[in-house]
């Protein structure tokens, strides 16, 4: 189950994961600095980007630090061969240029541009005296209660710092036997308290300072007879990559949660301090959490952008963000009230964010009070704060049903909300279920057991996304409805797999890891390939958010050499050199940034003239593979095929406005539209299909499946378009 074939062509036949990582966040950048984009859209994508720097940190650049302690063996480093210290060289060097195009991007354009627009960030200099009346009242009533000074000196050691929390270090003087003495002192901004502070408010116009300026300003209160002689702004992130030993935990709630207070005190692996902070207060810091100099980002501008995405949910400023989303219901169920009618007669498929997230919401409502209904079984990844659909188990199982939910403890960054969720839905009667201990549970499941006139029936919705309302309109996902026996079968000994210790059952539709996702996956592509060999139409279409298991893409190079075009649409990190002489000439590898994150799964192999397409909860990464629970589940209903190829996956190969191409070198160069070519912005058009899907009932009666062609990686590079030209 854990067979780690060696890869089979040389080291530099691969890119790096965590370089190929930080390009994709140089790809959220570049929608940052993109004139075409609104203010506030632009200002969203800067602090995207900081949420996603902070996770690497934390999680991939302390693990290579544990490398580089622990001494890793060269047999093994990852398939590009690059060794951990060599890795944390090439990342400070890629990372520090990143923070600063950021700062560039934030200072020279974004606030500028918002100011235009009636967003003004104001330092506490500019504020007029009603504003400073207004900013002082607040801070003397709930920003001073609630700060602590703390010294720095023999009898009070460097206090500690909390990962991720903003602080201001200060250096105090004070006057011992008419000597003046100089001390450190650190006091730390509330992250109780909101960070943008609003100090006037017009028609159309709102001026804000950020509340570290605002304490800045009254530190000699919090000091008493002490001087403030300099200060700035810090911040410091830590390993939260911390290991658990399943195996040996009696409560594995009652870990995960030890494991979180853990991670606030973990080792230190980053220092971001203001650009402009003496080399007094980087030597004092450094030295205090035992970092080296590349480990100190020096930020040109607010240290945590993460925080601003509070200026992104302002009201009355519409025209600087995109034009909302209006999520269409499926036509099957806009014609319906019953879901499980609808479900009866056909499979669905639904394209979230274009199409609404309701109909799952209705799926789970509808189940927990229909009399008929006998059980309910579901995955639960991530979900939002006061998600409907855990209310709904709760109800169901109040209403006596037999409610079990499989609640993933260890999704990162979710895992005090999860605990939560877990212990209300104990509490209300439902069976929960952590899992199996070594993997994370990561495939999006629910099963519906229901007893009709026939017997009884199996209802089944599967995912590439999270049952997660609020991110059903941010992120790209494909579900499936069915009523399908064999699903039915199928995912009930999935969730036989989870709740017990069921072995041995031979999947009639779904392919699950860890079981052999891989081989089966291999497998796929080299029928392809052997098609290709015997002159029969070949082609593999993939649409993930990384790539990274080297027996794949050695599969995927065998592949390209027999002479099968592949097209590799892959979000973030990608180690597959595509354009290899030789070796992967026939392999075209795109990334679409835009204003939803991508995120379905689809995968299609044209398999000779009979397309097979699949959708999946995993990604083509040794973890997906090996450390987690995944399905992968076939479309097969003809109209639902022709859908996601001819509608989605067409549209997504010939995006000439938000895709980048990857070269072989490890950058990307942004598509653009050759001469006489209409642009296609591949998210817009998939808005303006679903529009038009839900004004015509009839749209299933579509004409016969036509194989997506391609010629050559670079003669029509989007079957259906013109040829596009790249840029850098």
């Amino acid at each position: 189950m854990t067979d780690r074939a060696q890869p089979a062509f040389p080291p530099d036949h691969y890119l790096n994961r965590e370089l190929s990582w930080l390009e994709f966040n140089a790809r959220v950048i570049e929608e940052a600095a993109d004139g075409s984009n609104p203010w506030l859209e632009r200002l969203k994508f800067l602090s995207i980007f900081s949420s996603n720097l902070d996770e690497f940190f934390e999680i991939r650049v302390a693990g290579l630090q544990q490398q580089v302690y622990a001494g890793v063996e060269p047999q093994d480093f990852g398939a590009d061969g690059m060794a951990p210290a060599d890795q944390l060289i090439a990342i400070e060097r890629r990372a520090h240029d990143l923070v600063a195009g950021q700062s560039r991007v934030l200072t020279r354009e974004v606030f500028p541009g918002l100011a235009e627009v009636g967003i003004e960030r104001v330092r506490w200099g500019d504020l007029t005296p009603a504003e400073k009346r207004q900013a002082v009242g607040f801070f003397r009533a709930s920003v001073f209660p609630v700060l602590t000074p703390l010294a720095i000196d023999p009898g009070h050691p460097f206090p500690h710092v909390h990962n991720k929390s903003l602080n201001i270090a200060l250096l105090v003087e004070r006057k011992n036997g008419g000597l003046p003495r100089r001390h450190f002192a650190v006091v730390q901004v509330p992250a109780v308290l909101d960070r943008v502070m609003i100090v006037s408010r017009a028609e159309k116009k709102v001026r804000f300072i950020l509340l570290e300026e605002v304490i800045a300003e009254h530190l000699g209160e919090l000091f008493g007879h002490l001087k403030v002689v300099s200060h700035t702004v810090f911040r410091v992130t830590r390993n939260t990559d911390l290991s658990i030993q399943e195996d040996d935990a009696e409560d594995l709630l009652e870990t995960i949660e030890e494991s979180l207070r853990q991670r606030m005190r973990s080792d230190p692996v980053r220092l971001e301090i203001a650009a402009d902070a003496s080399d007094l207060f980087v030597e004092m810091l450094t030295e205090a959490h035992d970092l080296e100099p590349r480990d100190v980002y020096r930020v040109d501008g607010p240290v945590d952008l993460t925080a601003l995405m509070a200026l992104h949910r302002l009201e009355g400023f519409a025209g600087a963000k995109d034009e909302p989303v209006v999520a269409r219901v499926p036509p099957p169920f806009a014609a319906a009230d019953d879901v499980f009618q609808v479900v009866r007669a056909r499979d669905v498929l639904v394209h979230l964010p274009y199409e609404s997230f309701t109909c799952v919401m209705d799926f789970i409502n509808q189940a927990a009070d229909d009399p008929q209904v006998l059980a309910i079984k579901q995955t639960l990844y991530r979900t939002s704060g006061g998600s409907p659909i855990i209310a709904a188990l709760a109800r169901a199982a109040q209403n006596g049903k037999q409610v079990t939910a499989l609640v993933e403890l260890k999704a990162r960054a979710d895992e005090q909300a999860n605990i939560a969720w877990a212990r209300m839905l104990e509490q209300a009667g439902v069976h929960v279920v952590y899992g199996i201990v070594g993997l994370k549970t990561h495939c999006k499941a629910a099963l519906v057991v229901r007893r009709e006139a026939e017997g009884i029936r199996r209802y089944v919705h599967l995912s590439t996304g999270n049952y997660n309302p609020a991110t059903a309109r941010l992120y790209t996902d494909l579900g499936l409805f069915t009523a399908d026996p064999d699903f039915g079968e199928d995912v009930s000994a999935l969730f036989n797999l989870l709740t017990g210790y069921a072995e041995g059952y031979e999947w009639k539709k779904l392919l699950v890891a860890p079981i052999d996702l891989r081989e089966r996956i291999i497998s796929l592509i080299e029928r392809e390939e052997q098609h290709a060999r015997a002159g029969r139409p070949a082609r593999i279409i993939v649409k993930m958010n990384a790539l990274v298991e080297s027996t794949v893409i050695d599969a995927l190079y065998r592949a390209s050499t027999a002479g099968v075009t592949i097209d590799l649409v892959v979000r973030g990190i990608c180690c597959l050199k595509p354009g290899l002489p030789g070796v992967s000439e026939r392999i075209r590898v795109t990334s679409i940034v835009d204003k939803f994150l991508e995120h379905s799964r689809i995968f299609y192999f044209e398999n000779g003239g009979t397309p097979d397409v699949w959708l999946a909860s995993a990604d083509w990464m040794p973890r997906n593979f090996w450390r987690r629970i995944e399905t992968v589940f076939p479309v097969q209903d003809d109209n639902l095929k022709l859908r996601i190829v001819n509608d989605i996956l067409r549209l997504v190969l010939a995006d000439n406005v938000k895709a980048r191409e990857l070269q072989a070198d490890g950058t990307y160069r942004r598509r653009v539209p050759a001469e006489g070519e209409a642009p296609v912005r591949s998210q817009v058009a998939l808005q303006l299909l679903a529009r038009e899907a839900s004004r015509d009932k009839k749209s299933d009666s579509r004409p016969k499946l036509v194989p997506v062609v391609r010629r050559r990686p670079d003669t029509d590079p989007a079957p259906g378009s013109g040829r596009a030209r790249t840029r850098r």
